[in-house]
């Protein structure tokens, strides 16, 4: 079962500058950047909430680290702007394994490591009218040492 929207994936071609507009104009604040070598890109999370399924929704904020990269590829062709929605799960396995079974192509076989040590997979966007949607359950989050 989906249990609520995890993310907004909007492409960039400056992270820095992409983060100082959503501060300034929105007042989101950054919760977390790393750079994943295997996506190719540098990535910038921004809280927007948190949820009632002790997740949160954000927007990440994709800047390409190679122009070969997926991201890279899709700002080439399409610029700057929303480049995928992503529905958290407790069970990225199961989803993906009833949607596959519903004739859309999930494309990794296995889920992979996102963001903040998530598990994630992608559904094709052929599949889901024009939109490329990702499947994530969030890292289990570790409670604070006493």
């Amino acid at each position: 079962m989906l249990t609520r929207i995890d993310h907004i994936g909007i492409a960039c071609r400056d992270l820095d500058a992409t983060i100082e507009f959503y501060r300034a104009t929105y007042g989101f604040e950054v919760f977390h950047t790393e750079v994943n070598e295997e996506q190719g890109v540098r990535e910038a999370m921004l809280k927007i909430n948190e949820t009632s399924d002790g997740g949160a929704s954000y927007l990440q904020l994709l800047e390409p680290t190679r122009e070969d990269s997926a991201v890279g590829k899709w700002l080439a062709k399409n610029g700057e702007g929303v480049h995928h929605i992503a529905f958290g799960t407790a069970d990225v396995d199961g989803v993906a394994a009833d949607i596959r079974e519903k004739g859309v192509r999930v494309l990794y076989e296995e889920p992979r490591i996102g963001s903040m040590g998530s598990r994630i997979t992608f559904l094709h966007p052929k599949d889901c009218h024009g939109v490329l949607t990702e499947l994530v359950t969030s890292a289990p989050v570790e409670s604070p040492e006493h």
